[in-house]
């Protein structure tokens, strides 16, 4: 697995806070969105990149793991359950027990071990070896691999409960996925990770949501932020204007006088709350006054005795 500085990719510190990275990802994302860039490799390519980016170092867990082991982070976990069923091992056998030294997987950054170097690990751990040795003993459940998968959504998409297939290791898993789910929150499907060995338990599936937001609306927390043009006139006497929501159009009045840059706030329009069946956030519009560029003679003369009166 070659080697990707995520940091680079969102252009950040390494010491950069949550807010940071969040912020630089915002920025990037709406760069390049493939709806902002239609038919554009290039954008498509860095825009994956961000988002890969982004899924790790906006989750504290999954960024400790990257500064730890590097491209080897995705391993973190499995290492970790080696090293304890090592030592489960060792107590049920003795110290003596045949087995293998951990010491030397304190890290991998910079360590120059590659994934060939982990797939032998791995063999030798649960190669026929490991039962030869066992043989005869009394066996020693071990739950199975957890296995981490990521998967992308758009705002639309979590929007509303629904089903979505996943692929993890060639197998199909229908699963259903609640409507307000987060961007990078991970949520565990019990026993459908790797299978238990001696009869232990499965493993989970951690699943870790990247969610994009739509061109027209920013999500923040559980409140929607959009903005919508009004024309001058609207602005200085009042009137009705046609409001985009998440789930169509709401008719929004406008007080006369309303300023360029002025925010009204929709109760319940914004984005459904996670497991909280029937409540939502707010949908904050921020109102821009179109000023006409071309004028008529006409318009251009009432502009001017408009000018006078006041």
């Amino acid at each position: 697995m070659a080697y990707i500085d995520y940091y680079k990719v969102l252009g950040v510190d390494k010491n950069a806070s949550e807010n940071d990275i969040k912020k630089a990802y915002r920025k990037l994302a709406r760069k390049y969105h493939p709806d902002l860039n239609p038919g554009n490799k290039e954008a498509e390519k860095k825009f994956k990149e961000i988002n890969e980016a982004n899924e790790v170092l906006s989750n504290p867990e999954n960024r400790k793991k990257y500064d730890q082991y590097g491209e080897h982070w995705k391993h973190a976990d499995e290492i970790e359950k080696q090293k304890a069923q090592q030592r489960q091992y060792q107590n049920a056998y003795g110290t003596n027990a045949e087995g293998f030294d951990f010491s030397g997987f304190g890290g991998f950054g910079g360590s120059g071990y590659d994934e060939t170097d982990f797939s032998d690990f791995f063999q030798s751990m649960f190669g026929g070896g490991f039962s030869q040795r066992t043989s005869g003993k009394r066996n020693i459940k071990f739950k199975g691999q957890d296995i981490q998968a990521r998967l992308q959504l758009s705002l639309k998409d979590v929007y509303t409960t629904q089903k979505h297939t996943i692929n993890v290791n060639g197998k199909k898993i229908r699963i259903n996925i609640p409507a307000g789910v987060k961007d990078g929150q991970t949520i565990r499907i019990k026993g459908m990770g790797g299978k238990g060995i001696n009869g232990g338990p499965n493993g989970d599936l951690y699943i870790t949501f990247s969610i994009i937001d739509e061109p027209k609306f920013k999500r923040v927390g559980n409140d929607l932020y959009t903005q919508t043009d009004i024309d001058l006139t609207t602005a200085v006497l009042g009137g009705d204007v046609m409001v985009n929501t998440m789930n169509g159009k709401v008719k929004l009045k406008v007080k006369p006088g309303t300023q360029c840059g002025t925010k009204v706030r929709l109760k319940g329009k914004g984005f459904p709350i996670y497991k909280q069946e029937g409540k939502y956030g707010d949908l904050y519009v921020t109102f821009n006054v179109k000023i006409p560029e071309n004028v008529s003679g006409k318009q251009k003369e009432l502009f001017e005795q408009l000018a006078k009166i006041k």
